[in-house]
This record gives C-alpha cells, sequence and structure tokens, in this order.
C-alpha cells in the first residue's frame, strides 16, 4: 500500500491518471452517442418502411380495387418477420392480416400508436385439422409500433413493426458498448501503468547519477539512449551542465594550486625583507631599500588580484547597463598611442592600421584592459631572436559582420601546441620565467572577449604571434 501511494504521489503516475480518465470519459461519451444514434436509425427506419408500405398498399387499392388489396394485404401477412397488419372494415371489424385484436381507439382515430399484441407464431407449424382445441401454437407477443389509415372506400388498415426485435438490437448495442467501456479502462489502465513506468525508470535513472554526482563523483553521466526523445535531449543538456561544472571545478581546483605555487615566492620575498628591515644594526639605507621593494612587490600582488577579480567579473557576464555603444576605434588609438612611447624606448617599431568609426556595444573599460594587456606582451616579447628590429602591428578591421582587433609581433612566437594553453591562469612558457607577470593577461583578454560573444585565438605571424580579437559586429 505504501508502494501505491508513494507512486501515486508521483506527477507521472497522476497525469497517466488523468490521461486514462479523460480518454475514457470521452470513449464512454463516443460509444453512447454511437448506440444512441444506431437506435434512432433503427426507429427511423422502421417509420420509413411503415410509411413505405402504407403508400403501397394506398397505390394498389386506388389503382387495382379492394380485393387487390386484400391479396396483397394477406400475402405479406402471412410472410415471416416483424411486420404487423391488419385490414379491418369500415366498422373495425377484422377481415384479415397476422394480428386479430387490434385497440379501439387505433381503429378509429387515425394516426401513429403503439401498445402489445398477440399474433399466431409463423415459426411454428400449425396444428391439425382433427386436434383438440387448445392444442395450437401459443401465440407470439410483442409491442407494436404501427400507423392506422381510413381508406377511400371506408375500410381500416393498420401496417406496424414489432418494436421487440429493434429493442433486441439496442440490447446488443448497449451490451456491446458495455464491453468496450470495460475493454477501454482495462487497456487504458494498462497503457498508463506500462507508461508510467518506463517514464519513471528514466527517471530514477536521472536521480541515481544526480545522487552519485552529490557523492562526489564528478564523472558520472546520465545515460542517452538511441531514442533521441525528450529524455535524450534533457540527458544530453545535463551531461553538457555536468561537462561545463567539472571543467570550472577543474580550473578553480588549477587557479588555488596556482595561486599557492605563484604567490609563495612573492610572500616569502617579502617576510625577508621585512626581516631584513628589522634585522639588529641595519642601515638606514638598507631599511629603506626594504621597504621599496615591499612596496614594490605589495603592487605587483594587488595587480595580480586585481587581474583575478576582472577575470571573474568578466566571466560571470556583465550586468545591466554595463555595455553601451563604444567607438572601438578610438579605444585601440588610444591605448596605442599610450603605448607607443613604451615602444620606442624599447627600440620597437610600431605600426598601426584603425579603420575609423567602428562602434560596438560594448563595455569600454574591458576593450581597453585586453588591449593593454595584448600591448604589454607584444613589447615585453618583440624582440626578435639574434638580430633585427622589433615591430608591432595594430589593427582594427571590419570583415563581414565581424570586428577583428589584431596586434602582431616579430618575436619568437608561441608554440603551436602551447597556444591554447596560454589562455588559462597562470600559465606561463619556460623561457618567460625569467619575465615579470603573473600569467593572466591572455587569461583576462579571453574573459573579455567572451563576454562580449566573441573569440579569442592566437595565429601564427611567421615570425612572431597574431593576438586576433574576433567581435560580432553592431
Amino acid at each position: 500500500m505504501n508502494r501505491f501511494w508513494q507512486l501515486w504521489r508521483t506527477s507521472t503516475v497522476r497525469l497517466t491518471a488523468t490521461f486514462i480518465l479523460i480518454f475514457s470519459l470521452f470513449a464512454i461519451l463516443l460509444l453512447a452517442f454511437i448506440t444512441w444514434q444506431s437506435s434512432v436509425q433503427i426507429q427511423r427506419q422502421q417509420a420509413n418502411d411503415i410509411d413505405r408500405e402504407v403508400r403501397v398498399f394506398q397505390r394498389i387499392e386506388a389503382n387495382q380495387g379492394i380485393r387487390a388489396l386484400a391479396f396483397a394485404v394477406q400475402r405479406i401477412a402471412s410472410s415471416p418477420g416483424p411486420g404487423v397488419y391488419y385490414l379491418g372494415d369500415a366498422t373495425g371489424q377484422f377481415l384479415l392480416g397476422n394480428v386479430t385484436d387490434i385497440p379501439a381507439n387505433v381503429l378509429i382515430e387515425p394516426g401513429i400508436y403503439s401498445f402489445d399484441y398477440e399474433r399466431a407464431n409463423p415459426f411454428i407449424d400449425p396444428p391439425d385439422e382433427n386436434a383438440s382445441p387448445g392444442a395450437g401454437p401459443p401465440p407470439k407477443s410483442g409491442f407494436a409500433v404501427v400507423r392506422s389509415i381510413v381508406l377511400d372506400n371506408g375500410m381500416r388498415l393498420v401496417v406496424g413493426r414489432d418494436v421487440v426485435e429493434r429493442r433486441g438490437y439496442s440490447a446488443i448495442i448497449v451490451q456491446s458498448f458495455l464491453f468496450g467501456v470495460l475493454g477501454i479502462m482495462v487497456f487504458s489502465i494498462i497503457a498508463g501503468g506500462v507508461t508510467a513506468r518506463r517514464v519513471l525508470q528514466r527517471i530514477d535513472t536521472i536521480r541515481d547519477t544526480s545522487t552519485k554526482i552529490m557523492s562526489g563523483n564528478l564523472s558520472e553521466r546520465v545515460p542517452v539512449t538511441k531514442r533521441n526523445d525528450e529524455f535524450d535531449g534533457l540527458a544530453t543538456n545535463l551531461n553538457a551542465m555536468l561537462d561545463r561544472i567539472e571543467q570550472l571545478l577543474q580550473g578553480l581546483k588549477e587557479v588555488t594550486d596556482n595561486v599557492a605555487h605563484d604567490l609563495k615566492t612573492p610572500l616569502t620575498r617579502l617576510r625577508n625583507q621585512a626581516e631584513t628591515a628589522l634585522r639588529d644594526g641595519a642601515s638606514d639605507e638598507t631599511r629603506q631599500r626594504a621597504l621599496e621593494a615591499t612596496i614594490a612587490e605589495s603592487d605587483r600582488l594587488i595587480q595580480t588580484f586585481n587581474a583575478l577579480l576582472m577575470i571573474a567579473r568578466a566571466e560571470a557576464g556583465a550586468p545591466s547597463g554595463a555595455l553601451t555603444d563604444v567607438d572601438v576605434s578610438a579605444v585601440v588609438a588610444d591605448v596605442a598611442e599610450l603605448y607607443g612611447p613604451v615602444a620606442e624606448d624599447e627600440g620597437i617599431l610600431v605600426e598601426t592600421a584603425i579603420e575609423p568609426g567602428v562602434h560596438l556595444h560594448a563595455n569600454r573599460e574591458l576593450i581597453g584592459q585586453a588591449m593593454v594587456n595584448l600591448l604589454e606582451n607584444a613589447v615585453k616579447y618583440a624582440t626578435p631572436e639574434g638580430e633585427g628590429q622589433g615591430r608591432i602591428a595594430i589593427g582594427l578591421r571590419r570583415n563581414g559582420n565581424r570586428v577583428l582587433i589584431e596586434v602582431a609581433d616579430n618575436g619568437p612566437g608561441i608554440p603551436v601546441e602551447d597556444r591554447t594553453r596560454v589562455l588559462q591562469r597562470f600559465v606561463r612558457l619556460e623561457k618567460s620565467r625569467s619575465e615579470t607577470g603573473s600569467g593572466l593577461g591572455l587569461s583576462l583578454v579571453n574573459a573579455v572577449t567572451g563576454l562580449h560573444g566573441g573569440s579569442f585565438r592566437i595565429e601564427d605571424n611567421a615570425p612572431g604571434v597574431r593576438a586576433v580579437i574576433d567581435l560580432p559586429g553592431a
């Protein structure tokens, strides 16, 4: 019983029961309508047959006379069937037919009537002439619907049909109707039970998978069948969500490990510098240098945390009102002008090809920060290996309905196998370990690009690197 109530509390079983109820009611109403229409059609057909025979008898009487009418009535009355026939004289006295006892009101006033009657049974052989009285076949009882008319010569004609047979047909139809309703109910319950069981099995599979995931097994996924139904669509979306969650958790773990690893060294340096400044006998100059180094190291730590916060804000999505119409051409030009003198001090030539008047629905601060990060990397790594002058090319152009922002250099470049990895947080290549930085610059650029619905990729500049921000046009 508890199992039944647990099943009944589920939405699937209740919806199935509702469907069965609606379907059964509709089927019952449909079968009741068919039964009623069948009975009406039989009744209407009998009425039409009565009217047709009355018209035939009237034509015979009018065209061929009373003898022909009497012969026709007697011939039809002697045939087996549900027909009821009575022909009487002007006073209503019986002359011929298969019914001898007709109510007086039927003979007096022409019209349509119904009454009980008795007549000889045509399916039983007549009694022998030498048989004793009362030994004949039992009369056949019935209930008739008749039409009574007065002929032109004053004679009374009654034509009708026995409705007991019609009632038998109606009883058969009603019986079939009841069996049909019972069958519909039984099969609906079976079909509903099978359907509910299949649905509950799929739901139980999803629930069991979620239970395993909550227990810590993030690699579990909801099974997907080959039916490609709505449950498979739900399972596919849930699996995609689980993949994303697993990636985020893995990324969080990597970020935590990287933060712990990358901040351990600068924090150790801060402690050593503070210890040096507090050491007995340390000169004022030594303490001054220690404090300056501590401030510089603290600034780098603050920059690292600011970059992390900006990446988190970009990955979380822009708040309402954060995206406005921005002149991207002006933003790129301003950042290029800002870093032009810095590049010249490093002996690097800066070239620009910025298409004017390019506007986007974007966040000006984040687009500017992404450009700053790209140019800082370009200035840091633009010097080619061996001899030659470093070059940085800054470009902004439309490409169909896309807007491309490009920063290219002719430095040593990034190996193909590392071009995706460097977009992760705190990832620094071996040749960059000696340079200052936190390994968050390209991660921020990638997050900002994703916030604006675009993509960020690193291409080969042969030699060097071309960083491309690909954004949807306004």
